[in-house]
């Protein structure tokens, strides 16, 4: 698309939400768009990864939160 930075942001959700659209797109795109939409590793919080696990049905992986803490 030699246009793309015409899309707003209105635009993109428009097509994020529409299935039809979406479906268009391949799996390499689905995986390049899950790895890079998020801003940093404060966007990863164990709610967000318990609710990605369990949206996907994937039932053989845990949470589990580690103390980093130095003492």
């Amino acid at each position: 698309m030699k246009n793309y930075k015409e899309i707003n942001r209105e635009m993109f959700m428009q097509f994020f939400r529409d299935d039809k659209k979406l479906n268009e797109l391949t799996p390499d795109d689905r995986i390049e768009i899950f790895r890079t939409v998020l801003i940093g590793s404060s966007d990863f919080t164990e709610e967000l990864i318990e609710t990605v696990l369990s949206d996907y049905s994937v039932p053989n992986l845990k949470v589990i939160k580690v103390n980093n803490e130095e003492k």
